[in-house]
């Protein structure tokens, strides 16, 4: 079992997406989304430009990997498809890449088209760089509400959990700081608690 950080530079509901009883993790950071398994956890820091440093805005124990595919033909995952004009859950939903019947990515009107709804071709890209969404019924989502991540996570043998490095980290979290985190965000009210920070 690995234990995946990383700092939340955007949290708007998308990137995780913590909405209809799923925390979902479909695009951005596609090193993490190819690496982990089931029975993986991967948590989210805030970010020092959004006066968030030091807090938790999600973790999220992986549950199930599917295909962009399986994701986007998976009735439980269809109220994740975004509406523009729907609520804010809705318009940031992250169900939004399939195959054509040529093989080719499909992009939805979403956060990561262009203004006019056009693929934006870099995201698409990024995103599919790893064909893989990870799904989670166990997690614990605080957006712009995240409790402070205890001091002993801050300086663990010299390991800052609030600093993974420009994209993430897992390999240096030994496997006593690993348990010992888990164990406290096991001790934190489960599901979605919170707004996104950013809305």
């Amino acid at each position: 079992m690995r234990l995946y950080s990383y700092i939340v530079r955007y949290d708007i509901g998308f990137a995780p997406n913590p909405f209809h009883g799923w925390c979902t993790l479909a695009t951005c950071k596609p090193d993490i989304r190819n690496g982990a398994s089931v029975g993986d956890w991967i948590a989210g820091v805030g970010s020092r430009t959004m006066k968030r440093d030091g807090r938790l805005v999600f973790a999220m124990q992986v549950d199930e990997k599917l295909t962009f595919d399986e994701y986007w033909n998976d009735s439980r995952f269809q109220r994740k498809k975004p509406d523009i004009r729907g609520s804010m859950k809705y318009r940031y939903g992250d169900n939004i890449y399939h195959r054509d019947d040529e093989g080719s990515w499909h992009q939805s009107d979403s956060r990561h088209s262009l203004n006019d709804g056009t693929p934006n071709e870099g995201h698409v890209l990024r995103d599919t760089g790893s064909n893989a969404v990870l799904a989670s019924r166990k997690f614990s989502y605080w957006g712009g509400q995240g409790p402070a991540i205890p001091n002993e996570f801050r300086s663990w043998d010299g390991i800052d959990f609030c600093r993974p490095g420009r994209n993430h980290q897992w390999k240096p979290f030994p496997p006593e700081m690993t348990q010992a985190f888990i164990n406290w965000v096991e001790t934190l009210a489960s599901g979605c608690q919170s707004d996104p920070s950013d809305w």
